[in-house]
């Protein structure tokens, strides 16, 4: 394999974001007779793919522009591996290194596509989208009066990009009978601040990450020394992560974060095509929260990096788990840089698994107490997810696939029944062994035996 500029990320349902390390250089050898074998095969249908491109350039009805003609054949083929492989040309590319920085222009949508629609994940904190009433669960039909079908996840993104301040119509469809309205936003310089902290009370330290950048474990780190300092330790009963609705991001920040609440162990272990390929990351001495009790909150919307740092705490008994089942992307993209001006690919390279050997792809991970949240009656229908194992052509994991799950967060803590249930188990109104699963009426609680 040639040496090539890299990068692993542990992207969520929607757009990620990259950092660029160097890769080892690798050879693998075949057999001579196979290897002879493949590569006859292999120009054949390159040839192919030749006399086509040369058909469509010479006897079009219309002259094509060459370039759009090879970006689509490249995307097709990276289209038809999982639904996390794409190719990004120049522009993309760019604006995806700007956004892992935590800094882009746009609305501060985070979007996935499903059965061919431009879903929203979530509207990132403080941004035109949220601002503008963006919900999760919204389905994006069109962008300016242009239909989003037929257009890629990538390509649709592009679209909502653009100077700040200038304008951009959303038409959505929003609800159970998919209301449709459009929706008119601004758009501006994204600063994601991808964590943020308050006291919860005058004895619990409430931590948020919105997705994993370059700035998240600087973060998380800052929001623990500030905790050790405002309360006294022995008042101080423990930390909520809340990693609901994060769709993830960058693999090394998710593995930092781990480590920031352990003091040995694997964190993460990430397997590709070949064995030689296998990667184990450890936690390095050192809990900076000094063993204090944690909760984490995750739900339908809680992915990629935000379900390695859940398994890992899950695993090693550091965390309790609670909320609905995550995502379900267990898959690792590389970023793959094609030269200067040339764009990148992302492509899926391997499979992570946490410290127990489980893998979360198409499954998601299981919270210790489901906690099922109140639905206003008019949102209800757009709370669930799908999940990874819901997307065309995703990496099969057994017969044992399990669908999304609910994603709604109550605006007003309050109402909160998640947040609630993570504020009473530390100050020891619950105990941690209870599976807890609110029904959807008012039902009395049934704890399981």
């Amino acid at each position: 394999m040639m040496r090539s500029r890299v990068s692993i990320l542990a992207l969520g349902v929607a757009l990620g974001a990259s950092a660029i390390t160097i890769a080892p250089e690798m050879t693998r050898f075949l057999p001579p007779g196979s290897a002879l074998a493949a590569a006859s095969d292999t120009y054949r249908n390159l040839n192919l793919f030749g006399d086509v491109f040369e058909k469509i350039r010479s006897d079009y009805v219309e002259k094509p522009d060459e370039q759009k003609l090879v970006e689509s054949a490249i995307n097709g083929m990276l289209g038809s591996l999982d639904p996390h492989s794409s190719y990004m040309d120049a522009k993309s590319f760019r604006d995806m290194q700007v956004q892992t920085r935590g800094e882009f222009g746009g609305l501060g949508i985070e979007v996935t596509q499903e059965d061919g629609a431009i879903k929203v994940v979530t509207p990132i904190d403080d941004t035109p989208a949220s601002k503008a009433g963006i919900l999760s669960g919204d389905i994006i039909t069109a962008i300016d009066d242009e239909s989003v079908v037929g257009l890629s996840l990538n390509q649709a993104v592009d679209k909502m990009r653009g100077a700040p301040n200038t304008a951009v119509v959303l038409k959505i469809l929003r609800g159970p009978n998919k209301d449709p309205q459009d929706i008119k936003l601004t758009r501006a310089v994204i600063q994601i601040k991808s964590v943020r902290d308050h006291k919860d009370g005058d004895d619990i330290g409430y931590i948020r990450i919105t997705q994993f950048n370059e700035q998240t474990f600087e973060g998380v780190r800052n929001a623990i020394q500030k905790f050790q300092a405002e309360i006294p330790a022995d008042k101080f009963k423990g930390y909520i992560l809340d990693l609901r609705n994060n769709p993830g991001g960058l693999l090394d920040q998710s593995i930092a974060v781990s480590n920031a609440f352990l003091d040995r162990g694997e964190i993460v272990s990430t397997r590709g095509r070949n064995a030689d390929e296998t990667m184990r990351y450890n936690a390095r001495p050192g809990d900076l929260s000094k063993g204090k009790p944690l909760v984490i909150l995750i739900n339908g919307g809680s992915a990629s990096a935000s379900e390695i740092v859940a398994g890992a705490l899950q695993d090693h008994k550091r965390a309790t788990i609670i909320g609905t089942r995550s995502f379900g992307k267990g898959s690792v993209q590389t970023i793959i840089p094609l030269g200067q001006n040339s764009g990148a690919v992302r492509l899926t390279t391997a499979r992570y698994y946490t410290p127990s050997g489980r893998s979360i792809q198409a499954k998601g991970i299981d919270p210790d107490m489901i906690i099922l949240q109140d639905v206003p009656d008019d949102l209800k229908g757009k709370d669930d997810t799908k999940g990874e194992a819901s997307l065309k052509g995703h990496l099969k994991n057994g017969d044992d696939e399990k669908g999304g799950s609910q994603a709604y967060v109550p605006a007003n803590a309050k109402d909160d029944k998640q947040l609630i249930a993570a504020e009473d188990l530390l100050r020891g109104v619950t105990k941690s062994s209870s599976r807890v699963i609110s029904p959807p009426s008012n039902e009395p609680v049934k704890v399981p035996n």
